[in-house]
């Protein structure tokens, strides 16, 4: 497994995220927001991006596109973010990379109720991806039909072409899942094998809502869920998502993270996280004898 950090976790500065990707001896970074600029809107600054990280030595393990966190009833929304889609496989490219995280509509109603138009729309998006030969990676995320593990799995066994898509497991994300699905081990058995790339967060149910803790302080398991990758080899990132921050984030800031409100405190809470995932990473390997 390899270590990354999306970089508004850090902070808006790319050179803050580098120096924080060596600190902690990463393998890269994911490219969500820099300098309040979300992906898609970072393409003249790609030459930019490609110099720091080669000189550091470190990859792009993802590009966290927000595509498809749109209304999928609007033409207009669906367009605008096809445009944007085609905008991020062009950074991904660029920065020698083959991933893009995206989405699955705003959720409105349970998924089966609304897959077939999901699906129209999403096949669009498909067909960019295959042509240009980079993956589109469908994230379980709770404010979108795709909201956990299971609807994970329901959606890219519907998906016509499942080469060119896969998904971003989060089971940082079933802490706040409507439907209440367990991070470990349930939402993990529907996804195995399913996915590319990992999210790392943590937190805990309450009686109303949920709050973002350091990673391995929440309900997650996160140790047994490494031990679990390592059982099965899986060699894909595990990519910080911290979210937490000393006081919590505003929901507006968790379902369309990106800019300096988001990333204020973030380097601080990340160096917690990143000291705790590798912790529960020294602990898997030496349960599971890796």
């Amino acid at each position: 497994m390899k270590l990354s950090v999306i970089t508004d976790e850090v902070s808006q500065d790319l050179r803050r995220v580098v120096g924080f990707a060596l600190k902690y001896k990463l393998d890269g970074i994911e490219i969500r927001t820099l300098w309040n600029r979300p992906p898609y809107d970072l393409l003249d600054r790609a030459g930019e991006i490609r110099r720091e990280l080669e000189t550091a030595g470190l990859s792009v393990s993802c590009v966290a596109s927000p595509v498809f966190k749109s209304n999928v009833v609007s033409e207009a929304e669906f367009r605008e973010h096809l445009d944007m889609l085609g905008r991020c496989i062009d950074l991904a490219k660029r920065l020698d990379c083959r991933l893009i995280r995206v989405f699955t509509f705003w959720r409105r109603k349970p998924l089966e109720e609304n897959l077939g138009l999901i699906l129209e729309k999403f096949s669009a998006a498909v067909d960019m991806a295959a042509s240009e030969g980079v993956l589109l990676l469908v994230e379980n995320e709770p404010s979108t039909h795709v909201n956990n593990g299971r609807r994970l799995r329901q959606f890219l066994d519907a998906v016509s072409k499942p080469s060119a898509v896969r998904g971003v497991w989060d089971p940082g994300n079933d802490i706040w899942d409507p439907e209440g699905e367990r991070p470990f081990p349930d939402g993990y058995e529907a996804v195995r094998g399913l996915f590319e790339h990992v999210h790392v967060k943590d937190g805990v149910r309450l009686k109303q809502g949920h709050e973002f803790v350091p990673v391995g302080e929440g309900e997650v398991n996160w140790l047994e869920q490494v031990k679990a990758f390592l059982r099965d080899g899986y060699g894909g990132y595990l990519s910080l998502e911290t979210h937490w921050r000393p006081q919590q984030l505003p929901p507006e800031l968790v379902e369309r993270p990106g800019g300096e409100l988001y990333s204020a405190m973030g380097e601080y809470a990340s160096s917690i996280c990143m000291e705790k995932l590798r912790k529960i990473i020294e602990q898997a390997r030496r349960e599971v004898g890796a």
